[in-house]
């Protein structure tokens, strides 16, 4: 598998969790974007960065948590290991 597809892979598994526990999630188009996730419910908003089996290098780090969105807003990192179930999740 290519490292694309992986990564596109690995986003689509991230999304069917967020969509299980309530959450409406918009995949980022290329991921040419700073998020690679945005999920909605009514009462709060997520934006999640999603890595295959590495947290993001820190110059990366620094930019999403530099990123300014609403107080009802949580940022979180997705960090998918080979043939793990679950992801670890940071929030930032």
């Amino acid at each position: 598998m290519n490292t694309t597809a992986k990564g596109s892979n690995r986003e689509l598994k991230s999304m069917r969790l967020l969509e299980a526990a309530g959450y409406s999630v918009t995949k980022s188009g290329a991921s040419l974007g700073l998020w690679d996730l945005v999920a909605v419910s009514p009462t709060d908003l997520i934006l999640v960065q999603v890595k295959s089996n590495r947290q993001p290098p820190p110059a990366e780090r620094e930019q999403l948590q530099d990123f300014r969105c609403p107080s009802n807003c949580r940022k979180l990192i997705h960090v998918w290991k080979d043939y793990a179930r679950q992801p670890l999740v940071k929030e930032l």
